[in-house]
């Protein structure tokens, strides 16, 4: 259950995020809290008139994210841009640093370098104008021994742990803008792992002479980024550029980077979910129905492939989100 100071910050960041007033319909006593949040989806489905998700603070799960009204299979509910991003290592050439978006032959490529030989490319001038004060400190410090420690470990969230601090340090992002997200409940020896890792970070921008009292700011956020971090697989263009798709095979890298967001957070899982979420052409992230969905139903979402079965989904569920799934299908056995 939040704190009372959680639930202000809840109430708080979507209240930025939401185009109307914030009404208050009658819910069960299991509710302690909810907000409704409205989205461009309800306006393109001809019903402006309700929000078409509310996210509710619940007892059994913290909080999800319900339907306010009913949805059809294949139905798109809602979009989210990402608060954070960072491109895959093997692909960073050749993907936008700020949306993901794969380039194309005219793309941008900023002229800032390090004596690691990073690239940094962008899709547009939009893209860089925004990305300017993150890539300015990024580009300040030397990340070939961590871009090396992510390569040979195969991590993923300490890139994103990376950025975000640059972000902090630059003034982009305000050092608690993830308390919001759901925070992380992993074994000991994890934490142990990630104190390595942020050790490492610590000290790579330490030694560009960067501020260490705001980078402290950040290592509370590292283990809420790694709970919270999406897998970004675009659909567009999957078989257009055999190259791209060499490199990232090369390289055990089937996507093109990750994300960090506040509303696809806010989902909890299931291992036969109701909906999905697409990533079309870049780190837009677009929740779709997958099947019907009556009014008052949680949407859910699988945070893993729901192939495998039911003991391997359930490690992996246990040491990478910390939690023992109960849903129907892995209560059958199935």
């Amino acid at each position: 259950m939040l704190s009372p100071c959680g639930r202000e910050i809840l109430r708080r960041a979507l209240s930025v995020l939401c185009s109307r007033t914030v009404q208050f319909p009658r819910r069960p006593p299991s509710v302690a809290a909810y907000i409704s949040f409205f989205s461009s989806a309800s306006e393109a489905a001809g019903d402006s008139s309700r929000p078409p998700i509310e996210v509710l603070i619940i007892n059994s799960a913290s909080r999800g994210v319900f339907a306010s009204r009913r949805f059809v299979s294949g139905d798109l509910i809602y979009t989210a841009k990402p608060l954070v991003t960072h491109p895959s290592l093997a692909l960073s050439d050749r993907v936008c640093y700020c949306c993901l978006r794969k380039l194309k032959s005219d793309a941008l490529s900023s002229s800032l370098t390090i004596e690691s030989s990073s690239i940094y490319c962008f899709c547009s001038e939009a893209c860089r104008d925004v990305s300017k004060g993150c890539l300015n400190v990024e580009s300040k410090a030397d990340w070939s021994l961590y871009h090396d420690r992510c390569r040979i470990k195969s991590l993923k969230y300490p890139l994103m742990v990376k950025r975000f601090a640059c972000m902090v340090i630059s003034g982009a992002a305000s050092a608690n803008s993830l308390d919001i997200l759901q925070p992380a409940c992993l074994p000991p020896e994890a934490f142990s792992e990630m104190e390595e890792e942020f050790d490492l970070l610590k000290s790579t921008l330490l030694n560009s002479q960067l501020d260490e009292k705001r980078l402290a700011l950040v290592h509370r956020c590292a283990c809420t980024i790694r709970i919270n971090a999406f897998r970004i697989e675009l659909v567009a263009g999957l078989h257009e550029d055999l190259f791209v798709a060499a490199m990232a095979s090369l390289a055990n890298e089937d996507a093109v980077g990750n994300a960090v967001y506040m509303l696809p957070s806010f989902h909890n899982h299931d291992c036969d979910p109701n909906t999905h979420i697409l990533w079309i052409d870049s780190a837009v992230a677009r929740l779709k129905a997958l099947r019907d969905i009556e009014e008052g139903e949680e949407l859910r979402i699988c945070y893993l492939d729901a192939s495998m079965g039911r003991d391997a989904r359930q490690n992996l569920l246990a040491q990478g989100f910390g939690f023992e799934c109960r849903c129907l299908r892995c209560l059958s056995g199935d």
